[in-house]
């Protein structure tokens, strides 16, 4: 009885252990603990019906580069950055794909739509070791507004570095209609 019991104990140390050396999810909100997307899940589905504006927009993103001329890779951080620029009119988000260089999905960021208020911001980050995309990687994102009047601007940066030298560039998404 008294092995098991150090057993266990032994195994949840070791585990409580793991787990204080994981990298916190970069998407949570250190002070609140919430997850930026799920803070702004919609309760009810908006009607089809009530919106004005739908789009889909492809963000094209590199988790990796060819640094050299001996065709060396990089790692890179990259950040999809969606921006409601409107300041009177909420976007209502119901997709956000992550996609390989190959064109399969690697991963759905949403499962309710999310209403990002006017003049609001929302990243997601996809960490520098993720080297699930690719160099060919993209997102996509499904949006709509209740008006016509918004004009959503979506981008992605990845930063890097090689040895001592760091750099970043950005790109841009573009509208699929």
């Amino acid at each position: 009885m008294k092995s098991r019991n150090a057993n266990l104990l032994l195994l949840v140390f070791f585990a409580l252990a793991i787990n204080s050396c994981l990298k916190p999810d970069p998407n949570v909100n250190e002070e609140t603990g919430a997850d930026e997307l799920t803070a702004l899940e919609v309760d009810n589905p908006i009607k089809k019906l009530e919106m004005e504006y739908e789009d889909v927009i492809y963000v094209p993103i590199y988790s990796d580069i060819y640094f050299d001329a001996n065709n060396q890779k990089t790692l890179l951080a990259a950040t999809l950055s969606i921006r409601n620029t409107s300041s009177t009119d909420s976007i209502f988000i119901s997709k956000i794909d992550y996609f390989n260089t190959t064109g399969d999905l690697v991963r759905t960021y949403l499962t309710n739509q999310i209403s990002l208020p006017p003049m609001a911001t929302i990243n997601y980050v996809i960490e520098r070791e993720d080297d699930a995309g690719g160099s060919g990687a993209n997102f996509i994102v499904k949006l709509s507004a209740k008006s016509t009047n918004v004009r959503p601007l979506i981008q992605a940066v990845m930063v890097g570095q090689n040895g001592n030298k760091g750099f970043a560039f950005s790109t841009d998404g573009y509208s699929l209609k």
